[in-house]
């Protein structure tokens, strides 16, 4: 599962990285990082590796040519909507293009990278199994270590310090409201610890039939489908708070932490414009 999520690298690094340099150097060089991280997963010989090579580069030159403009048409509706002001219809607007777009990018990624896993030996598949259990070990580090007091302090600081990447300083008064928000909304960490292993167990359970490309681009584009109830309604109550955070913290934005965000969003814009214009980059 993480191999294949890893190969939207950029979708995830246009809402993460700050500043255009580091954006369009995380791009060009997010081939070969992939490659780099999918065999330390795979275990592959050099034939394979050199396969997976092949096909890494088919995806990002779909990618640059389909994905990258609808980025850049976002970014930029995203600067428009924030100058006056966010609204509800506003932010759902956002979440739905990310999550529209991200299963179209995992589905043509899955598509490519499918048959290298089709061929995969039982030796592959347990070295991949072992990495599965190594990432949960770490997912347990971050996210599951001390107290609920200690959890939820850790989580306001890293929502602080993703919103300081748009807006940069936050005031007193909006560091309360982030502390606030993490202190009112529930933990449902160890929800999404069982929801990951069992996206893990599908999917080793997939390679090991070699049904991947049967069966892997609609499961990996419909990830959320056989998920626990009680996650889907504890990961929408958070989504909701959430909104409601990012609400209240538009009404409190001075015209220069507004003005910062939206010249994010147009430096974005112009990098997915100026990564889609090179045409066959890897």
């Amino acid at each position: 599962m993480k191999t294949v999520l890893k190969v939207t690298l950029a979708l995830g690094a246009a809402w993460i990285l700050v500043g255009c340099t580091a954006l369009r150097l995380a791009y060009d060089n997010a081939d070969t990082y992939l490659l780099y991280r999918a065999n330390s997963y795979l275990d592959l010989d050099h034939k394979a590796s050199e396969e997976l090579d092949d096909r890494i580069d088919e995806f990002f030159a779909w990618h640059r040519k389909n994905a990258l403009p609808q980025y850049a048409r976002i970014s930029e509706e995203a600067a428009k909507r924030l100058a006056d002001g966010l609204s509800r219809e506003d932010l759902v607007w956002g979440y739905d293009s990310l999550v529209a777009h991200a299963r179209q990018s995992l589905r043509v990624a899955a598509e490519r990278i499918a048959p290298v896993l089709d061929r995969l030996t039982p030796q592959q598949v347990a070295h991949m199994e072992k990495r599965f259990a190594e990432d949960n070990r770490k997912f347990a580090r971050e996210y599951l270590r001390g107290s609920e007091g200690d959890r939820r302090k850790r989580r306001a600081k890293r929502l602080e310090e993703r919103l300081e990447d748009w807006v940069g300083n936050l005031s007193p008064v909006q560091l309360e409201k982030v502390k606030q928000f993490s202190e009112r909304t529930p933990l449902y960490d160890e929800l999404r610890e069982r929801d990951r292993k069992r996206l893990q167990a599908e999917l080793l359970d997939m390679v090991r039939k070699h049904e991947a490309q049967k069966r892997l681009p609609d499961w990996v584009s419909n990830w959320e489908r056989g998920r626990d109830p009680a996650h889907l309604a504890a990961s929408e109550k958070f989504r909701q708070e959430y909104f409601a955070l990012l609400l209240d913290l538009d009404k409190t934005l001075t015209a220069e932490q507004r003005s910062r965000a939206q010249s994010n969003f147009r430096r974005y814009a112009e990098d997915f414009k100026v990564l889609a214009r090179r045409a066959g980059g890897g």
